[in-house]
């Protein structure tokens, strides 16, 4: 039987990932296809159709410097390749590699994978115990971090929040008639 503490632990992380989802959806509503692919600076990461047209995004395994400002679709595809792996290796499973993780194919697809993701991952908060929490997290630190299943839950929420942050920054940007500047 868990404590008060356990308790308020597992429901802080539940109701922080409910706003953060809240906040996501707020924009992943008013998404249009126009909206996924814009392209707000000359210095971009996308997803783009390779000649098996499978959509796959850019990469470098180091993070260039000036880092490239990321398109919606390629958010999408960053929050379904972390979530994805994040829940596999929760339930103990093997994640998959980051270059079988392919983007949707459209904004429609991208968020209802996105609130697919959301459904798993509600689920397996609801199914938390405190025992889960105090686990050793198995994403996104290595092995003998010290950090925990809580640790992990706090990280979702903390980089769902991020993104959803970049998401709606794209959407109101390009909304609001937002031109791509000359480099």
């Amino acid at each position: 039987m868990e404590n008060r503490a356990d308790a308020a632990r597992l429901a802080l992380l539940r109701n922080q990932f409910d706003l953060t989802w809240a906040l996501l959806e707020y924009h992943l509503d008013r998404l249009v296809e126009a909206d996924v692919h814009w392209e707000p600076a000359p210095l971009c990461w996308a997803v783009r159709q390779d000649d098996d047209g499978r959509w796959v995004p850019d990469w470098a395994d180091a993070e260039p410097d000036p880092v490239p400002v990321p398109t919606v679709a390629w958010l999408t595809w960053h929050v379904d390749w972390w979530w994805t792996t994040a829940l596999r290796l929760l339930r103990g499973e093997e994640p998959p590699a980051r270059e079988a993780v392919v983007w949707a194919g459209d904004g429609a697809a991208a968020v209802s994978r996105l609130r697919a993701l959301r459904g798993e991952w509600a689920a397996a908060l609801a199914d938390g115990s405190p025992g889960a929490l105090d686990a050793e997290a198995p994403f996104p630190w290595p092995p003998g971090s010290d950090r925990t299943g809580a640790d992990t839950a706090a990280w979702v929420n903390a980089e769902l929040m991020k993104n959803a942050a970049e998401i709606g920054q794209l959407r109101l940007l390009r909304a609001a008639g937002a031109r791509p500047t000359a480099g």
